[in-house]
C-alpha cells in the first residue's frame, strides 16, 4: 500500500521563492546585456587618423614636390602642393588637374585603392598617391610620428 503524504507549505516561503528566482533571473540577463555590449563597442574603431597635417615628397624632374593631407579623425578634408616649383609645373602640366582629381576623390570617402586615374595622368597619378598613401601612413592612430 502507498502512503500519502500531505505536504504544507506556507505562503511566505512560495513568495520569497518567486522573488529568489525572478531576482535570479535578472541579474543574469543584467550580466549578459553589460558583457555583449562592451565587445561589440571595442570591435568598432573610433578614428583612423591622428587629426593634423601630414606630408611627404614625391620627386619630379629631380626637383621634389611636397604634398600636404589635411586629416581628422575619420577622413581626408585636403590634399594640396607646397611650394611648387613653376619647371615642375611646366614639365607636367597634368599634376594639378592630377591632384584635384585624386583629392575629389577622396573628399567623397574613396579609399586610397579604389581611386580612378586617368591613361593620359597614369604616372603622375599613380606619383601623387604613392605620397598621399606615405603622408597617411604617419596620420595612422598608432603609427609613429617622425
Amino acid at each position: 500500500m502507498s502512503r500519502t503524504k500531505i505536504i504544507v507549505l506556507q505562503l511566505k516561503e512560495i513568495i520569497y521563492t518567486a522573488l529568489f528566482v525572478a531576482l535570479g533571473i535578472f541579474l543574469i540577463l543584467l550580466l549578459i546585456f553589460m558583457f555583449t555590449n562592451k565587445k561589440d563597442k571595442e570591435a568598432v574603431p573610433t578614428t583612423q587618423y591622428v587629426p593634423g597635417v601630414y606630408t611627404s615628397s614625391v620627386i619630379f624632374n629631380n626637383h621634389y614636390v611636397d604634398v600636404e593631407v589635411i586629416v581628422d579623425k575619420n577622413h581626408v578634408n585636403a590634399v594640396n602642393i607646397k611650394q611648387l616649383d613653376p619647371i615642375v609645373e611646366t614639365f607636367y602640366p597634368t599634376l594639378v588637374p592630377s591632384l584635384n582629381n585624386i583629392e575629389d576623390q577622396l573628399m567623397d570617402d574613396i579609399a586610397l585603392d579604389d581611386i580612378e586615374i586617368g591613361i593620359e595622368t597614369k604616372h603622375t597619378s599613380n606619383q601623387l598617391v604613392l605620397a598621399i598613401e606615405h603622408a597617411l601612413q604617419k596620420a595612422r592612430v598608432g603609427e609613429i610620428h617622425n
